[in-house]
């Protein structure tokens, strides 16, 4: 997929939808809430074949198409990467519903009636 993105409510900064993500993840720790420490070290593979150490583990906020603010669960605290990314295995893990089309992403909460949650513009 081309990158779909979705703004976080944190200074608009960009997340890049990722089919090959494991898990959320991003280098800004200072948009976590409750933040959980790690028993063990771990570290995470990118695309480019670079290993990066995992810090923490966490809740961050992010604007919805309706104005609340929602939280994307368990995202891994990964100081060295250079983009957000968003996992859409852990999206579908966490209930929610992803779909694809020409012009991006749409994220819906199936549990409430398929609501319209989060929507990312195709970037690429």
């Amino acid at each position: 997929m081309a990158n779909s993105m979705i703004r976080s409510v944190s200074n608009n900064n960009v997340w890049y939808v990722d089919s090959r993500a494991s898990n959320h993840m991003i280098s800004h720790g200072e948009w976590f809430r409750n933040t959980k420490d790690l028993k063990t070290l771990g570290f995470v593979k990118i695309g480019d074949d670079t290993t990066h150490p995992i810090t923490q583990i966490s809740k961050v906020p992010l604007s919805m198409q309706d104005g609340q603010t929602k939280y994307l669960k368990d995202v891994l605290h990964v100081p060295t990467i250079t983009n957000n990314l968003v996992s859409i295995g852990q999206i579908v893990e966490q209930g929610l519903h992803m779909t694809f089309n020409p012009n991006g992403c749409f994220v819906q909460d199936m549990k409430n009636q398929g609501k319209l949650i989060a929507k990312g513009e195709r970037s690429g």
